[in-house]
């Protein structure tokens, strides 16, 4: 015999009070850890400045006149690549309320049905994670966060050297160009002086033809270095965050150098305190102890409590339900312990790898600022001077005859690469100085929208 039943489930709710109670619950939010409520508070002050009220804030005016701290904070707060990994961190700071959340209570319905209706039994069932379970969950999740939050800054410092990068040899870019034209203008010089000696029977014709194609290649490099500004453009704009059907921004005029002391003897204890690249490490190490940590509670069974009534029972008969899972499984949770156990020492070993690199790229980047300095005082100070002095000597010798054109050819090239020498040696300066200022000591620039220096992100502490 078929049996077909017919109710609304909204009129079994006046008769069933855990039915009204899950409603209740629905309404209801968890208790925030105290990782969970910094990581928030840390979220939203950082968003007050790069995406208030979540939207992009207004940008600076970039002109030829603008400071480069304007064209900075453009980058920072308009490059793609910072605002996904700002995403990424927002995301991960919610990850944090689900983790430590309890699981979503369950309505169930059953009923025994025989010619007709005999029980019909809504219930109310709840699943308690054993003891200490949601806790290091949440643990998890807050080092997570704080991981994703340094690869926020890192974008945001990679994005600032990135614009000062092109800023710098955009800069160094003109500054060639006017030595090639300098150069131009003295090698012409150098001609009208041989077609006077030639015409005066001192010297052959082939003087003149020398400094012609000194000329032309002075000018042909001219034309290479103009032609290389559009690709070193393209960076600028790129790290600009700009689109390509964007107006191609302009350089500024002014050039501004990056403090740093390198003198100061806590320059690498700050690298190791405030690197990116090592905090965020660190707190995979964070994360990796607290899966352990979570590993070991996988022992604790979890509990299912819950409450079914018979409605169809005169009076209602109220039945409670308690469930126990039996975690007996040993193999299983020792392979997850294990495994919790071998991700962190894995991360342990890439942190200490990255302090090695740290030291080593901080060395590195310190001798290249102290071999720049040193070779720019050279040529500024001495080798720029005489050789100078040396193409002055070498003119007027070749008028009296004492000194031949190639000696005179010399002379000039001389001067030519010791003042490109002093351009690469300002250009390797200024981006060694930017290099070690942003991605090694991790010094973000005035108004970069991260948290101030010394602020540690949301973390769990151990009991």
């Amino acid at each position: 015999m078929k049996s077909t039943l017919h109710f609304h489930p909204l009129r079994l709710l006046p008769k069933v009070p855990a039915l009204a109670a899950a409603l209740v619950l629905a309404g209801c939010v968890g208790v925030r850890t105290e990782g969970e409520k910094k990581a928030r508070s840390d979220q939203e002050s950082v968003g007050e400045t790069y995406r208030p009220g979540g939207e992009r804030p207004i940008l600076p005016k970039l002109d030829v006149s603008a400071p480069l701290q304007h064209f900075l904070l453009f980058a920072m707060l308009n490059q793609p690549q910072v605002e996904a990994s700002y995403y990424d961190w927002a995301a991960s700071v919610r990850r944090i309320t689900v983790e430590r959340s309890l699981p979503d209570p369950r309505l169930t319905f059953s009923s025994d049905i025989a010619a007709m209706v005999m029980s019909l039994m809504p219930g109310l069932m709840m699943d308690f994670p054993g003891p200490g379970k949601l806790k290091w969950a949440a643990n998890m999740a807050t080092a997570e966060s704080e991981g994703r939050y340094f690869s926020f800054e890192w974008s945001v410092l990679q994005t600032a050297f990135a614009l000062k990068k092109a800023y710098y040899n955009l800069h160094f870019l003109d500054a060639k160009v006017k030595v090639n034209q300098e150069m131009l203008r003295l090698a012409g010089e150098i001609e009208r002086l041989a077609r006077a000696q030639n015409e005066a029977g001192k010297v052959t014709l082939q003087d003149v033809l020398r400094s012609q194609i000194e000329q032309e290649r002075l000018t042909t490099e001219i034309e290479n270095l103009e032609d290389s500004r559009n690709p070193l453009l393209a960076q600028f704009k790129a790290a600009l965050g700009l689109k390509t059907e964007d107006t191609t921004p302009p350089v500024p005029q002014r050039f501004e150098s990056t403090p740093l002391d390198l003198t100061s003897e806590k320059l690498f204890a700050t690298a190791l305190a405030r690197n990116p690249r090592l905090k965020a490490m660190e707190a995979e190490v964070r994360r990796a102890d607290a899966s352990i940590r979570l590993a070991y509670k996988a022992r604790m069974p979890d509990v299912s409590l819950g409450i079914e009534a018979d409605l169809k029972a005169s009076p209602v008969i109220v039945t409670p339900q308690v469930g126990v899972t039996l975690p007996i499984w040993r193999d299983k949770i020792a392979a997850q312990i294990a495994g919790a156990q071998a991700e962190k020492k894995a991360a342990t070993a890439r942190l200490s790898t990255e302090q090695i690199m740290l030291a080593v790229e901080f060395a590195e980047k310190s001798f290249l600022f102290r071999e720049s300095s040193r070779t720019l005082g050279l040529l500024v100070e001495r080798l720029l001077p005489k050789a100078r002095q040396s193409l002055e000597v070498a003119q007027s010798g070749y008028v009296s005859g004492k000194v031949d054109f190639l000696n005179l050819l010399d002379a000039q090239r001389t001067l030519l690469d010791f003042q490109l020498s002093e351009v690469e040696a300002r250009v390797q300066r200024e981006l060694t100085l930017a290099e070690l200022s942003l991605i090694i000591v991790g010094t973000p620039p005035v108004g970069a929208p991260v948290l101030p220096p010394g602020t540690i992100p949301a973390k769990e502490r151990r009991p």
